[in-house]
């Protein structure tokens, strides 16, 4: 699993692909949150505070984690790479983990430039230092929760697919809707007591209770659920490839 770990980071680092979106998606963050005229603009808000990023990282993440993982198991198979991997002395539960594990990494070091975010924030507050750190800490335990969610999802995606596109497509479409798509759905009431219950299906309401700065188990729990879960279809769906 560990050798699977570091030749995956390799892969990654070793032809730029993840400095790429390192780089691309703070420059994204950095526009939105001081440049760009829009809600989320923190001179525009006026309050020392990093809400404005926690709520608009999930949106990217969405997008980028399916862009690290599709190439997990899609390309593995798109290249017939997958079949040597099958003759090699390891089970199909460490490839899936130990990829899985280069994608959360990856998503994770995304997270790293925003502490310059959260140093700006701090001096300019009034007074200095006039920042909920609870309430931040919280948002970004639940962001690297959240991270290894969508990886998780994104392996998934990859692991049904034959080709990379679909993948991405597909990894993109399961984040989104279960994130967004299922909030969304519970809001119009439709299903009268039973919205509540859809609602704590999607991530939207469990992410939300860590961006108020609490790390509840039952969320932590739920997550922890919906990772294993698409690990355990992951290895299943790969095992039948075999």
């Amino acid at each position: 699993m560990i050798a699977i770990f570091k030749k995956e980071l390799w892969s990654y680092f070793g032809n730029w692909s993840a400095w790429v979106i390192i780089a691309a998606f703070s420059l994204i963050m950095t526009l939105f949150l001081f440049f760009f005229e829009n809600d989320s603009n923190i001179f525009d808000i006026g309050l020392a505070s990093l809400q404005s990023y926690f709520v608009l990282v999930p949106w990217l993440l969405m997008f980028i984690i399916p862009a690290l993982s599709m190439k997990t198991f899609a390309e593995e198979q798109q290249t017939g790479t997958l079949n040597w991997l099958f003759s090699q002395p390891l089970k199909v539960s460490e490839l899936v983990f130990g990829k899985f594990l280069s994608v959360w990494v990856v998503g994770i070091l995304c997270l790293i430039p925003s502490l310059i975010y959260l140093y700006t924030v701090y001096v300019l507050g009034v007074p200095e230092g006039n920042i909920d750190l609870g309430m931040t800490f919280g948002s970004y335990f639940g962001l690297i929760i959240l991270i290894a969610t969508f990886a998780g999802v994104g392996i998934l995606a990859s692991s049904l697919s034959q080709n990379q596109i679909m993948a991405y497509l597909l990894g993109v479409f399961m984040c989104f809707i279960m994130y967004f798509g299922i909030e969304q759905l519970a809001s119009y009431k439709l299903l009268g007591g039973a919205d509540f219950i859809l609602q704590n299906i999607g991530f939207y309401q469990h992410f939300m209770g860590f961006t108020r700065g609490l790390i509840d188990f039952k969320d932590v729990a739920y997550f922890v659920f919906v990772i294993g879960l698409s690990l355990a279809l992951s290895n299943h769906f790969i095992n039948k490839k075999k």
